[in-house]
């Protein structure tokens, strides 16, 4: 028989601390009627772009980057463009794509809730001291990737 283990899960811990930070975040989405399948396409897209403008990206493309089919993708999308968030324009290098653009709405929006979530997460971080939050951050930055 193994001996029994006392020292914490970390993958289990990890998940925790995760969920409720996740919960904070969702709870921020709603003023703006956002779901969160809402908001990591929008964030998606937002990502994939360069600096001075918004990079267009195929819907299949979204798809992928989301792993989500692309009907799904399609489903959001679509929630998107209602709420004037996002355009479909004709791809120019391939007539039977789509390209899924970012309106100018769809930008001040990302950018308030970006900002937003910065400051819920440094609130929901601010329990740990100055030192821990840096060798927390060291620590996530490794496992990054």
């Amino acid at each position: 028989m193994a001996p029994h283990d006392d020292s914490p899960d970390l993958g289990e811990l990890f998940h925790a601390a995760f969920r409720g930070l996740r919960r904070t975040w969702a709870e921020q989405l709603a003023p703006w009627e956002l779901t969160p399948h809402q908001w990591r396409a929008l964030m998606t897209l937002m990502r994939h772009r360069p600096e001075a403008s918004p990079c267009d990206v195929r819907l299949k493309d979204l798809a992928e980057r989301l792993r989500i089919a692309p009907r799904s993708a399609t489903e959001v999308v679509d929630q998107l463009e209602t709420k004037g968030l996002v355009r479909r324009d004709p791809d120019p290098t391939d007539r039977r794509a789509t390209l899924i653009v970012p309106t100018e709405a769809g930008l001040e929006l990302y950018n308030s809730i970006r900002i937003e979530r910065r400051d819920k997460s440094n609130e929901y971080f601010a329990r740990l001291g100055d030192e821990d939050r840096a060798e927390l951050a060291r620590i996530l930055d490794q496992l990054r990737g």
